[in-house]
């Protein structure tokens, strides 16, 4: 097993465990070829986030350079989701993004469940435009049998005669999530690797790395269904590592505010990988632009900027967009845009999925603009509503908490409006509920209930399968867009002043006051 040590020091990367039983006699005097990856995984946006302090992509091209020039044998790797969803993206359909990534040196990169949210045309365009790599090999074209957009299955580098394989496995749940044709099938990807890794090694592939677009548990079973050294994994938004086995896996968090850098050790005699080294590198403001990438990014960010900067109105609060927070209970601005599916529609209750709440950072107090709302709500949902009994609606509920305890991105997470709920994230999935009140009552498992929620989880998005037998009252075809009747509210409302009031509790949290 190979000797992980952590290049940079940080109690939040503390991988103790993974190294008191690594330290076995590794040959000292034979050559070591050291190869390093870095990593970013679902990177959205181009120009820097966090009010300019953090991410940048012309910031990460200076640091590419700046490694290469002393790791000559450096690969830059995306662990998917680019494409979607964005303020700009919604303008270029993710043609920004690929122009940035020619720019910046991008080598390889899984495809991720966003990369389809403008459906299969559209990402076969876009994959023409790139000059880098896409790797997913569970993805594949029905008609051809052949991985999607014609990629290939695998790659292989060779280093000073050491053959380095790569390839790409993206979540299955791409096929609910995101707006895939039938003509795409998303294999298991357990499978996919106990099939594939093999063939790599047979082609004389000394270290197998796999770059996915899973969760955090796929990617542990999938350490354990094939012989790979190293996964580099996306899909998550936060700072991640674990040790699945004998191969590690990292996640370095969204919108590039982090690189990853992992140096792989390798014998040149054997091949064999005697160790590896790690650092998380913060992409700040102290790390200057690269000239060439900041031009082409800059080019798009002033057309996003003569559309997207206009002023819409003024929040008197900060408005919570996180991905953790709105993923794992309620936030302000979770309930103020149930809020507004249940006013626009006029339904008794409202379930807004807290994964389609983007940009996973806080805004105001201050001035909002037409790109901070797409940003939230970069998505265009049609605002949907249904009859649906109390019964179906605590089935939904109940769905909805069922990864609550998982510690990990829980889009399906309901925000609500209409109603009330406690729950006990300790109890098994199915038997969250401790309390469903709608008004002033509780709920009735008998009684028809209209619903607003919108036409992504209609259809079944994030496992919200339950209300395929519904009556529907708004059809996706008859409905107003989310971000559109959310800009309305925020200018006709300025300046707002949203909070949490309690509408979710969790069983071992206090009440909120009311």
């Amino acid at each position: 097993m190979p000797v992980l040590r952590p290049l940079q020091r940080s109690a939040r990367f503390a991988l103790a465990l993974l190294f008191a039983a690594s330290l076995c006699g590794q040959g000292a005097s034979q050559r070591v070829i050291r190869v390093t990856l870095l990593q970013l995984n679902d990177v959205y946006q181009t120009a820097p986030g966090d009010k300019g302090t953090r991410g940048g992509l012309a910031r990460v091209a200076t640091l590419r350079k700046k490694i290469a020039a002393e790791s000559p044998h450096t690969l830059l790797i995306l662990a998917g989701d680019t494409i979607s969803p964005s303020t700009a993206s919604n303008l270029f359909k993710g043609r920004q993004m690929i122009a940035a990534w020619n720019a910046v040196g991008l080598d390889y990169a899984a495809l991720g469940n966003h990369e389809f949210d403008f459906g299969d045309t559209v990402l076969r365009e876009r994959i023409q435009e790139s000059g880098f790599v896409w790797l997913a090999a569970n993805v594949i074209d029905r008609n051809t049998g052949r991985p999607f957009g014609d990629t290939p299955p695998y790659a292989i580098r060779n280093f000073d005669g050491i053959k380095i394989g790569f390839f790409g496995l993206l979540t299955p749940d791409t096929a609910r999530n995101s707006k895939p044709s039938q003509e795409v099938e998303f294999r298991d990807p357990l499978q996919t690797a106990a099939q594939l890794v093999p063939k790599i090694r047979a082609l004389g592939a000394k270290v197998v790395v796999a770059i996915t677009h899973l969760s955090m548990s796929q990617d542990k079973e999938l350490a354990r269904a094939a012989p790979i050294d190293l996964i580099l994994g996306g899909h998550e938004h936060t700072l991640l590592q674990s040790l699945s086995g004998r191969t590690p896996i990292f996640k370095v968090g969204s919108d590039a505010r982090n690189l990853g850098r992992i140096d792989l050790n390798i014998s040149s005699d054997s091949g064999a990988l005697q160790s590896i080294d790690w650092e998380i590198i913060p992409v700040t403001s102290d790390v200057p632009e690269d000239t060439g990438a900041a031009e082409i990014i800059r080019e798009y960010e002033k057309e996003v900027s003569a559309t997207m900067g206009k002023p819409v109105g003024q929040t008197s609060v900060e408005l919570d967009a996180r991905t953790i927070t709105n993923g794992s209970g309620e936030t302000n601005l979770g309930s103020f845009i149930a809020d507004t599916y249940r006013k626009a529609t006029g339904a008794d209750v409202a379930l807004v999925n807290g994964g389609s709440i983007r940009s996973n950072t806080a805004f105001g107090p201050g001035i909002l603009t037409q790109g901070d709302i797409l940003s939230i709500l970069p998505f265009e949902n049609p605002m949907v509503k249904v009859e649906v009994s109390g019964a179906v609606l605590r089935v939904a509920l109940e769905h909805g908490l069922g990864r609550v305890a998982e510690h990990k991105e829980n889009g399906r997470f309901p925000q609500v409006s209409g109603l009330r709920y406690v729950f006990d994230p300790h109890h098994p999935p199915g038997s969250r509920l401790i309390r469903v009140t709608v008004g002033d009552k509780p709920l009735d498992e008998e009684k028809t209930y209209t619903l607003a929620t919108s036409a992504f989880v209609l259809g079944g998005g994030d496992g919200y399968t339950m209300f395929g037998n519904s009556r529907v009252l708004i059809r996706p075809e008859d409905a107003e867009v989310d971000s559109s009747v959310f800009m309305n509210v925020v200018a006709f409302n300025s300046p707002i002043a949203p909070r949490a009031d309690g509408r979710i509790q969790k069983l071992d949290e206090p009440p909120a006051r009311k």
